[in-house]
């Protein structure tokens, strides 16, 4: 029983969940119950063929079978690096039921990205697909994987390459699950940048993610009809936000989990239109194109009646006009790789108020704390820290971060936030330089290390600057070498040699020297004021 002192958002609750009741399970048994429940009905839906709750399960342990003929064992760890496909999903809990730890890994990540993660994590087994494929091969020599596995790369002729499907189709269903103590066991190692660059590995254990959808579900329950729902999982399953909003939520609920590989607005207006999905975790990006798409009204958005929103704000103007086509309320939230993610969301029931991420989700406690460690009051402004049951037990093979983040029992977000009097948590900046485009957490620190390799680059500075559409959008100012010339679009070209392409900058500045203070420090907070008060100026220069 989760023991939950009185708070001002309380009254946002429902009187049975003031005393959360979270069991302490595996993910696997997530899935194993609800294919006893919900048997035959549909569980995933992707590119017009499905495939039922009986089906998904049997999959799943015929694919943990062939593991554990293989000798997989429990602890080890296994990379994901797919976009949204049934198989994701089949490997994902085929892992969990064997005690393996799923690496999250983006598809499109360079070798460089790919490296840091391999190494830090030690992976033993990776998955990968047609997008992901030819870094795994460009890396084999530098990294050895124990093996390799193919999802849709049946046209692939390779012996070091294990075949999913052949692997589903010939193994001997797993008879037991591994047994997990969900509380101490990691589930998940969700990767996230750090202060100084340097990647961390949040270790998610299966109680993490498991209460993080039961916390989910209480906020969402008086909309839901177990068995009946429809999730559009346009959210990639890598990401953190999609692995718990729409898959782990999804077959909790036995709901039909309708699989989009890669978000198109047009394309996903078509699936809405044929499937009526009625629920949908998405990022702001998509929200808006929606908003925007001039015959947005003609393909039936008013089935969805659970939307939620995370990743960074959601201008107000967007809100209007997507809640007008759908007749649904968008349900604004906060979270983070290290709780799992969901902390915040706006009750169903409660007052939409302007910029707020919502109230704390049941179960989950906050603070505003001071520099020196005193807790605020409503309306000030401080570092916003989280206790619950949602949050990481570390980070992977880091003790110094971990003891930085975690004291006593609070997670340090390093995000500045206030709280009004009815409980209700604003974000008004981050401690750390950290930059949100289109739901995912970009670092300074990395594409600066990476515009110092090029041989022109003296100086380099990165910021995130507000963009309507992908929250913020980077810029980099670069002072060249003396006798050097930076030319931005080869540097440009260069940087997508080197990061994934939403980490390359947008804009590049080439500029004779960077502001800093009277010891040399950077301050970058004066290149984003004279951005922004250039933006101010060309927006209100008269038009002649």
């Amino acid at each position: 029983m989760q023991e939950v002192q009185q708070q001002p958002w309380h009254k946002y609750y429902q009187d049975d969940i003031f005393q959360l009741s979270l069991p302490e399970v595996s993910l696997y048994s997530l899935l194993a119950d609800s294919a006893e429940r919900y048997s035959e009905q549909t569980a995933i839906t992707y590119n017009g063929e499905t495939i039922d709750y009986r089906e998904l399960k049997n999959r799943v342990d015929r694919l943990a079978g062939s593991w554990k003929a293989m000798n997989f064992q429990k602890g080890e760890r296994i990379g994901l690096m797919m976009s949204n496909h049934p198989d994701y999903i089949i490997s994902y809990y085929a892992a969990q039921a064997l005690g393996l730890i799923v690496v999250q890994i983006n598809p499109a990540y360079t070798t460089r990205e790919l490296l840091q993660i391999l190494d830090d994590a030690n992976v033993s087994y990776v998955i990968v697909d047609n997008r992901s494929f030819g870094t795994i091969e460009e890396i084999k020599e530098i990294y050895k994987i124990r093996e390799v596995m193919g999802s849709q790369l049946s046209e692939i002729k390779n012996g070091s390459l294990w075949h999913l499907e052949d692997l589903i189709n010939v193994g001997s269903p797993l008879q037991t699950p591994v047994i997990v103590d969900p509380k101490e066991d990691v589930a998940v190692i969700q990767y996230t940048g750090g202060t100084t660059g340097k990647i961390k590995g949040a270790m998610l254990t299966h109680y993490n993610l498991t209460t993080n959808v039961y916390q989910s579900f209480t906020m969402y329950r008086q909309r839901i009809e177990l068995g009946q729902e429809t999730v559009l999982a346009a959210t990639p399953l890598y990401h953190v936000y999609g692995m718990t909003s729409a898959m782990n939520l999804g077959l909790y609920i036995g709901a039909n989990i309708l699989l989009i590989k890669k978000f198109n607005t047009e394309e996903v207006l078509e699936k809405i239109k044929q499937y009526k999905p009625t629920m949908f975790p998405g990022v702001p990006k998509m929200y808006i194109s929606f908003a925007n798409h001039p015959r947005a009204h003609e393909y039936g958005l008013d089935s969805l009646k659970v939307c939620s929103s995370g990743s960074a704000p959601l201008p107000i103007e967007v809100i209007k006009r997507f809640e007008k086509i759908s007749k649904s309320k968008i349900l604004e939230g906060f979270g983070m790789s290290e709780t799992s993610p969901t902390t915040h969301r706006t009750p169903i029931h409660g007052e939409r108020k302007a910029g707020s991420i919502g109230i704390p989700v049941p179960g989950t406690d906050c603070l505003i704390i001071d520099r020196n460690n005193n807790v605020l009051g409503t309306s000030y402004v401080g570092e916003l820290l989280i206790k619950g049951p949602q949050v990481m037990k570390g980070y992977w093979n880091n003790e110094a971060e971990t003891k930085q983040a975690l004291q006593n029992g609070w997670l340090y977000t390093g995000d500045l936030a206030t709280m009004d009097e009815d409980g209700y948590f604003y974000i008004v900046g981050r401690k750390k330089e950290m930059i949100i485009f289109g739901g995912f957490n970009i670092y300074p620190q990395e594409i600066e290390g990476v515009l110092f390799e090029h041989e022109a680059v003296k100086e380099a500075a990165v910021v995130g600057l507000p963009h309507e559409i992908h929250g913020e959008i980077i810029k980099a100012y670069i002072v060249p070498k003396e006798g050097k010339e930076v030319d931005s679009e080869e540097l440009r070209n260069y940087c997508y040699t080197k990061l994934t392409p939403y980490k390359v900058p947008k804009e590049i500045e080439v500029r004779e020297s960077l502001p800093r203070n009277g010891v040399g420090k950077l301050l970058k907070r004066l290149l984003v004021k004279e951005e922004m008060e250039r933006r101010e100026q060309k927006h209100d220069k008269p038009v002649n």
